[in-house]
């Protein structure tokens, strides 16, 4: 379970939430999560069946940062999405970085083996 304001309830650990649920959740009301939906092309909960929304657990963490910078912070819906953008490609670096950082280490392993095996 995740928390990610003390006065928002805990998310619990389901794999798919109602618009009705992620209201309650992340105190924000249904119209404003899809009107966010609109503005913020990265939240894009699963639509199934009759056009209904299913957000996943990360898209209701994502509905509380966007609540937090906008409603907390005070960002503009545009500076709200600049930050979230910011954020993103923060992450995405590290993660790449991250993968580098892994791919070095195997070519030194692999170039280790190769120098050990030709010694005589």
């Amino acid at each position: 379970m995740i928390i990610a304001n003390d006065s928002l309830p805990e998310i619990p650990s389901k794999r798919y939430f109602t618009i009705g649920e992620v209201s309650e959740l992340c105190d924000v009301k249904p119209h404003v999560l899809r009107y966010w939906e609109q503005e913020f092309a990265i939240l894009k909960p699963v639509k199934r069946r009759g056009n209904r929304r299913y957000y996943q657990q990360k898209d209701v963490i994502l509905v509380r940062r966007i609540r937090n910078l906008l409603y907390e912070q005070g960002y503009t819906i545009s500076g709200a999405r600049v930050q979230l953008d910011a954020l993103l490609n923060s992450s995405e670096a590290h993660s790449t970085s991250a993968q580098s950082t892994q791919t070095l280490r195997e070519v030194v392993a692999e170039l280790e083996l190769i120098v050990t095996s030709l010694k005589p």
